[in-house]
């Protein structure tokens, strides 16, 4: 296949770009190449496969778009603006860049005859995982209030009678429920997805990733992933900052495996209009534990647990990656103590003030 991998240049867009080249494919990459997300300029030699062209243009430009999708048979969208952001005064440019772009790609799709989208989607659409009190079964937690998260009580209540929650895995049956503007965005991109696959007769998936890391990520910006401001911390000789009480649920799911989830997906036959898939490793660590196994890997300074919070942040989510195994064949391939031993020693990219890739 001839294969458009939007946001190519970034940190996964990259490593996607370099699974499909390695599996036979002919890639072409469009980037921006945005100082935000690519401050030391455009990617060196080696940094994308050789064959892999890469073109230098923004998603939200029709003609830059137009000229990349020329003989594409799918796209791979990497491109978006990550993190929850700063606050409010960062809604606009995440709309432009996530879902203004993504409308821009997806018309541009339609004319010219492209019927194959991945999509990178997000956990974050899920707001605050799976949850189930003893006594009503299945719940959403409601809101987090900054009185509660300032006393220290940072697990989520039964919204019906007070008592404590167990966490589980999600799967892709659970309603959608973003809690910051950022998950409002990756939401509105699948809807988008989905709207254009039902309109051209085309096929949308939504790789919804959990915490992905692993080398190259970017350095030292508070929109990049937890793992990478722990991984900058350490660079530096200083304990990893954990806020809360580090007890925090996620799936760290390697790079690499998420790269070959796309490539399983575009060479997977027919299927859904629009399906969404959790990417993740379906092994569950703590943020504490996460940052504990960098700090001894890279035989830096301990965590410190903090006891801040950030009022976006959720408490657990963790994934139910099933459907993407019975489906597609897909299995994770790096464990998490192999995975963080790795990421501890490589190297990360230049720092930015922002997310965008």
């Amino acid at each position: 296949m001839d294969i458009l991998v939007t946001g190519g240049a970034g940190f996964i867009g990259a490593r996607v770009a370099a699974r499909l080249a390695a599996a036979g494919h002919r890639v072409r990459v469009l980037d921006a190449l945005l100082p935000a997300a690519h401050p030391a300029g455009p990617p060196g030699p080696g940094a994308l496969p050789d064959g892999v062209e890469l073109r230098v243009g923004d998603v939200r430009d029709r003609d830059a778009v137009e000229d990349a999708l020329r003989g594409a048979d799918a796209v791979c969208h990497q491109a978006a603006m990550v993190g929850l952001g700063v606050d409010l005064d960062d809604a606009p440019g995440y709309v432009g860049c996530n879902d203004l772009g993504t409308a821009v790609l997806l018309a541009a799709m339609a004319r010219a005859g492209v019927r194959r989208l991945v999509l990178a989607g997000s956990m974050v659409v899920y707001g605050e995982g799976r949850y189930r009190c003893a006594g009503h079964g299945d719940v959403a937690p409601g809101p987090r209030r900054p009185a509660d998260l300032d006393a220290g009580l940072f697990e989520p209540p039964c919204p019906h009678c007070g008592a404590p929650l167990a966490p589980d895995l999600v799967d892709e049956s659970a309603p959608a429920d973003p809690r910051n503007v950022y998950a409002a965005t990756k939401l509105a991109q699948e809807h988008l997805a989905a709207a254009w696959a039902r309109a051209c007769g085309g096929r949308a998936v939504s790789l919804r990733y959990h915490n992905v890391y692993g080398p190259g990520m970017p350095r030292d910006t508070p929109y990049a992933g937890v793992a990478s401001l722990f991984r900058s911390a350490l660079a530096r000789g200083e304990a990893p900052r954990v806020y809360e009480d580090g007890r925090q649920r996620r799936d760290f799911v390697h790079v690499d495996d998420v790269a070959a989830a796309n490539l399983a997906v575009l060479e997977a036959d027919g299927g859904h209009p629009f399906r969404a898939y959790n990417t993740g490793s379906g092994d569950v660590h703590t943020v504490g534990e996460m940052a504990a196994a960098l700090a001894e890997a890279a035989g830096g300074p301990r965590p410190v647990v903090t006891g801040q919070y950030r009022l976006g942040d959720v408490r657990h989510v963790t994934a139910d990656s099933g459907r993407l195994r019975r489906e597609l064949g897909w299995r994770p391939r790096v464990g998490f103590a192999e995975g963080m031993a790795g990421f501890a020693a490589a190297p990360q990219r230049a720092g930015a003030p922002a997310g965008a890739s």
